[in-house]
């Protein structure tokens, strides 16, 4: 066979991963723990989830190894060096992860080092819990890694852990899950069950978003916005990334910016360049938005009361073009090619 007429095949391949889902799955952890046959578990919280970590350290009782409350974002190696002394110390044979993306990453590269088994429970909507990627921060520069073995076997959503999330934070947080159900719509290895898992995760946070932020404390819209944030997270985890990811660990890791209010200020720029590129994409999102998804996205990510732009965010304007250069000297899979003049243009405009 000739190769203009070799088949196309694109490989889906699914994670195991067990999910505990629902109001109160949170108190179905120690179980779990004994499910795994661990003894002795290191538990790892983000400050702003420190009220449910201490429920379930209580829960734990003499499971409990040690407890390590620093976790970084972007997942910086010399913190995940000192946690990894606190393994050896107390001979830790599980972690478990409670709070948003800076947790669940070093959630990560603790088992990454060890093999030692994780559980996942995220308090934002993240999503990196369903994946099987992790960037790490060494001297500055972000480098991402994909390995099944890097996902957590276990993840439980809670929806009552995010009762009390900020509204702000609620906001890019969602727009961070949606980047990865958008990336999904145009990914070259996009699949049928890609697509509707997308499409599906896009809706929910779209139609959901607005009436979240009205009513933060209504505990069903925040069932509906962590399940497409599971969904928005299995997008990332079955499809490869593009450009938007790709400005955000380049971005993330040189300056050190918060991961969700960056992921939501690039949105609306990234989808204004790529989807005249991807009409696929650009038809799913407006059946969705009812209108054009740059400006909806626009919109919302305009209304966040903190950053909006990488100027507020502190990005030194004479530092876009070195990473515009960056990226498009080794670009992730995009729709449309992302040369330096235009990754500049769209840099300044986010600037």
């Amino acid at each position: 066979m000739s190769r203009n007429n070799a088949p196309h095949v694109t490989v889906h391949e699914t994670i195991p991963c067990r999910v505990l889902v629902g109001r109160g799955a949170r108190h179905e952890i120690p179980g779990e723990i004994g499910r795994l046959g661990a003894q002795r578990v290191l538990l790892v919280a983000t400050r702003s989830a420190q009220a449910a970590a201490d429920q379930l350290a209580e829960a734990l009782g003499t499971r409990l190894a040690a407890r390590f409350d620093g976790p970084v974002v972007h997942t910086p190696v010399a913190v995940t060096a000192e946690a990894m002394k606190i393994i050896g110390e107390t001979g830790a044979d599980s972690v478990v992860a409670i709070g948003g993306g800076s947790a669940v990453g070093l959630a990560k590269a603790l088992s990454a080092r060890t093999g030692m088994p994780q559980v996942a429970v995220p308090t934002t909507y993240a999503g990196s819990e369903v994946t099987p990627v992790l960037g790490e921060t060494e001297n500055g520069v972000k480098t991402t890694r994909r390995d099944q073995a890097i996902a957590p076997g276990t993840v439980v959503y809670d929806p009552e852990l995010t009762l009390t999330m900020p509204v702000g934070l609620t906001l890019t947080s969602s727009l961070n899950a949606l980047a990865h159900a958008v990336e999904a719509l145009w990914a070259p290895d996009a699949t049928a069950a890609t697509d509707a898992l997308a499409t599906e995760a896009a809706a929910g946070i779209l139609t959901m978003l607005p009436a979240v932020l009205d009513d933060p404390s209504g505990p069903a819209g925040r069932e509906r916005l962590q399940e497409s944030a599971w969904l928005a997270g299995l997008c990332l985890a079955q499809t490869r990334m593009g450009l938007h990811h790709q400005l955000a660990h380049a971005l993330g890791g040189t300056f050190g910016l918060p991961h969700a209010e960056l992921h939501a200020l690039l949105l609306a720029h990234v989808l204004a360049f790529n989807l005249p590129g991807a009409p696929k994409a650009d038809a799913r999102l407006r059946r969705i938005t009812g209108g054009d998804p740059v400006t909806v996205v626009g919109r919302l990510a305009r209304s966040h009361d903190g950053p909006t732009t990488l100027g507020a965010l502190g990005v030194p304007r004479d530092g876009l073009r070195a990473v515009a250069e960056r990226i498009a000297a080794q670009p992730y899979p995009n729709p449309r090619p992302p040369e330096a003049e235009a990754l500049t243009r769209l840099l300044e405009e986010a600037w």
